[in-house]
């Protein structure tokens, strides 16, 4: 089998893939940038929440406490993406082939989960207020309510700055405009408290925010657990794109098609193609490498190119075994997924 070489795409493009833990950079800053802006709203989060802690007790608002409380994860949420942030800057080395870049997707998840948790607790409290409403000091509640506005306006447009694309840098985000959100309902209900008089506006505002905090928790949780469990990129369709694949000049059978993602914004594949007898492995592998490039962003790839054997042009599937020759092993013994063929085959 002098012919069957295994051509691997390993090194073209690698290093532009992994010399950046933010490839796709919307906005053209550095990590570092990232780490400064996500720094600035740290210190004005923590800041605030200090002050509303103390606020809330005194005015007995169950809204002041709550954001108070949000604003705590929206701090452990920003110092994760700190420290996930530094660990996926770090090289990749020994057992860790990828470097620590899944660090940001395991921040993203915790970030989803304490969401989750945090609006659980706050629904439950919410509820009890509903049914029984305790004495609620709106002017205080008002105040402080508008002045955490115009800080956490000021942290979400810090965040806005540094990487979106990275589903680590959302989750923080996630949770201080959820807290943005959180602040404008308290106002809004310690402007009818002090209007009014109806105390149950505030325990209204808490389960409005509730909605919010479940449905951006279970976005992140969603997303990064897509990652996890090595689920394709949500914009690439694998069976569309063997079809495409196989569809291309001298290519015969597409199998052990495999796409996922090293952490947000960094696609792998790996597939072993087969190609028809006298064609040129290597140019099928430049083409097919352009391609996956230039139409699905995909630089990562490792390629397994390999002449077709008569057997897999007759018709037999990557497996079985009965059906190829004794001495034909450059095939799979098991492939994963579907085979994607050429038929008929007319290149």
């Amino acid at each position: 089998m002098s012919e069957h070489g295994h051509e691997h795409g390993h090194g073209h493009d690698h290093g532009q893939d992994h010399g950046s833990g933010h490839a796709g950079h919307s906005h053209g800053v550095s990590p570092d940038a990232d780490r400064r802006w996500l720094a600035i709203a740290l210190t004005l989060i923590t800041g605030f929440m200090a002050v509303e802690v103390v606020v809330g007790i005194v005015a007995g608002s169950l809204a002041l406490i709550s954001d108070a409380a949000h604003m705590l994860t929206d701090a452990a949420s920003i110092v994760l993406a700190l420290i996930a942030m530094r660990l996926a800057a770090r090289p990749a080395k020994g057992g860790f082939t990828y470097g620590l870049k899944r660090a940001e997707i395991l921040s993203a998840q915790a970030n989803g989960l304490t969401l989750l948790l945090l609006g659980a607790w706050l629904a439950y409290e919410a509820v009890r207020r509903l049914v029984s409403p305790p004495e609620v000091e709106g002017g205080l509640m008002l105040a402080t309510a508008l002045v955490g506005i115009v800080v956490n306006v000021a942290a979400t447009w810090c965040l806005s700055r540094a990487n979106r694309s990275s589903l680590n840098v959302e989750g923080a985000y996630q949770h201080i405009l959820n807290d943005l959100f959180a602040f404008i309902g308290t106002a809004i209900a310690a402007l009818i408290v002090v209007l009014t008089g109806f105390a149950r506006a505030d325990a209204i505002a808490t389960l409005v925010v509730v909605a919010l905090m479940v449905k951006a928790g279970y976005g992140l949780l969603r997303e990064s657990g897509r990652i996890f469990l090595e689920a394709a990129p949500a914009h690439v369709d694998p069976d569309a794109l063997g079809d495409k694949l196989v569809a291309e000049p001298k290519v015969v059978e597409v199998h052990d098609l495999h796409v996922w993602q090293i952490t947000s914004g960094q696609a792998a594949l790996s597939a072993h193609i087969l190609v028809e007898p006298g064609g040129d492995c290597h140019a099928v592998r430049r083409d097919l490498e352009e391609l996956l490039r230039h139409d699905h962003g995909i630089t990562h790839t490792t390629l397994q190119v390999d002449h077709a054997s008569a057997a897999v042009l007759q018709g037999a599937q990557p497996g079985d075994r009965d059906l190829l020759p004794l001495d034909d092993d450059g095939h799979c013994e098991e492939s994963h997924g579907p085979v994607h063929r050429d038929e008929p085959h007319e290149h």
